[in-house]
């Protein structure tokens, strides 16, 4: 790679969780917003939204039956609202309707208080991604919340993220690196740990077709569904480097030369030694806060070399690494954030480098 991998061209180290990155500056990630009822967060994540559904399903079960059935909302996948949504069945149809403007409102109050924050003040666009972004319903109710801002008077663009939710907290890590580290080769590794989920991804780079990384893909990726298994961190430790290992060894077959990199995206608050500072409290296993933990450490210690280099592990925050996927088509603005609806509700906020969007 032609220097250290844990150095800048001007020499200055590369940490985890780092406000200055190649091409943005984070002003601020992870904030923990709070009024007299909890976090503001806990208003917009996806159980408020199963809430307010439920609560629906409660009220009309007082006037007749209820049209999505006996199924529990909490049992309803992604994928049965949204048939709900645009099914035959009006009734229901105006069920998840009810909810999703309720669900609207909060988010479009909560987004109101983050942009009232000083951190946020330049911002000109927000993009909404996580799991909840991924399915009609979630889409919909973007629409909604900027239509009611917009009602409220504020010039604020709310839109759903461009790439998939799951590829884009895969895509992002690649914007985490300065572009040195990832010349000469066509893919990089990235992992996304999630309250729910983890997935690994073999990120195709495509640098020829756009330097700026805008036409990057996630060529090939794996899933494992945490949640489902309730496993320990060491299971859970032991099961990614396992993921890892096996796209490794596909990557390598089909002539990819992966970088020696991995950029790593978790939540809760990133010390620059990579240690977890705070919010991993939905991390399979519980205590991934630990001071005696360092999770970069320990893939780096488990995978000591990709291809003929030494491996070189990079962490941010899961919201910030998402929001990075958005830089290639940000360009028109200066300031610009991320909220991330899924288990919680995650948070980051971007200003562009002056010399990064002259360059595009």
């Amino acid at each position: 790679m032609g220097r250290s991998a844990n150095e800048k061209r001007n020499g200055a180290p590369l940490i985890h969780g780092a406000d200055d990155l190649p091409s943005v500056t984070v002003d601020d990630y992870n904030m923990g917003l709070r009024d007299r009822d909890g976090f503001l967060g806990d208003r917009a994540n996806k159980y408020a939204f199963q809430e307010k559904l439920d609560a629906w399903r409660k009220r009309v079960r007082k006037g007749g039956a209820d049209p999505l059935g006996k199924t529990p909302t909490s049992d309803l996948s992604k994928k049965q609202v949204d048939a709900l949504l645009v099914g035959d069945d009006k009734e229901a149809a105006a069920l998840v309707m009810g909810a999703v403007g309720e669900f609207a409102g909060e988010l479009a109050s909560v987004l109101d208080k983050f942009l009232k924050q000083k951190s946020w003040k330049n911002t000109e666009r927000v993009v909404v991604g996580g799991g909840f972004r991924g399915s009609a319903v979630g889409e919909l109710t973007i629409a909604r919340a900027m239509v009611l801002l917009k009602a409220e008077g504020l010039k604020i663009e709310l839109a759903p993220i461009v790439h998939h939710p799951d590829d884009a907290g895969l895509i992002g890590a690649a914007h985490l690196m300065p572009s040195w580290m990832l010349k000469g080769h066509k893919a990089m590794l990235a992992i996304d740990i999630g309250g729910t989920n983890v997935r690994v991804g073999m990120v195709e780079l495509r640098l020829k077709e756009g330097t700026d990384l805008s036409k990057a893909r996630v060529w090939k990726s794996d899933i494992w569904r945490h949640a489902d298994d309730r496993p320990n961190r060491s299971a859970t430790i032991e099961r990614l480097i396992t993921m890892i290992e096996k796209l490794v060894a596909k990557a390598d077959k089909a002539g990819l030369t992966p970088a020696p990199v991995i950029g790593l995206a978790c939540p809760g608050a990133i010390n620059a030694d990579g240690s977890i500072l705070r919010g991993g409290q939905n991390l399979p296993g519980g205590n991934w806060e630990s001071e005696h933990f360092n999770l970069p450490a320990a893939l780096k210690k488990a995978i000591p070399q990709i291809g003929d280099g030494e491996t070189f592990v990079i962490m941010h925050n899961d919201a910030v690494v998402q929001g990075l996927s958005q830089i290639p088509f940000m360009q028109d603005v200066s300031g610009w954030g991320i909220l991330t609806i899924g288990t919680g509700l995650g948070n980051a906020h971007f200003s562009n480098k002056l010399e990064n969007r002259n360059a595009m």
